[in-house]
């Protein structure tokens, strides 16, 4: 087996990633504190070509060296706004018609094994800070919450692998059905 090389990966330039159809998803990081994870966030959101990245309150934003050391010039094709809180951001997605889902670990929450998206349907999927995960006043808004199963004896995922785990399995689901 041979390792391709990268002009024959036939990857998108960021015009054309600009123009292609996006996976109905908003990534919201809920005062996310580390740039690493922000720029791993953006190269994740742009791998599964989600329509938009909302970075919140204390998150920090491009252009930054931190960011793009992990971000590898995604802030450059993803589009994203800043909000100086979280409340603001979701309250504007709602009323552009997204479906509100926190990625915690909450009573009640739907596995995400078990979740089904809509097709046709908006998300705006919230990822919160690496400590205090989605805040309080922000669960106070959501539609629904979504819980990654886990069976070891950490009691949470990185917050990019929680990232990545979600958006693969939007991705599977919306576009493979």
């Amino acid at each position: 087996m041979r390792k391709l090389k990268l002009d024959e990966l036939n990857r998108a330039t960021i015009a054309e990633f600009k123009e292609q159809q996006k996976l109905p998803v908003a990534v919201v990081l809920d005062n996310v504190r580390s740039m690493h994870n922000i720029g791993s966030i953006f190269r994740t959101s742009d791998g599964f070509a989600v329509e938009q990245i909302c970075l919140c309150g204390i998150t920090a934003q491009p252009p930054h060296r931190e960011i793009e050391k992990t971000a590898l010039g995604a802030t450059n094709a993803v589009d994203w706004a800043y909000y100086q809180n979280t409340v603001d951001a979701v309250t504007r997605l709602r009323a552009d018609g997204y479906k509100i889902i926190a990625i915690e670990q909450a009573e009640n929450s739907t596995m995400l094994n078990n979740f089904g998206p809509n097709p046709g349907e908006k998300y705006a999927l919230i990822f919160g800070n690496e400590v205090n995960g989605v805040s309080d006043e922000v669960m106070a808004l959501i539609d629904g919450c979504i819980e990654i199963p886990q069976f070891g004896t950490k009691h949470s995922f990185n917050i990019v692998v929680s990232a990545g785990i979600v958006l693969w399995d939007f991705y599977a689901k919306i576009v493979h059905g």
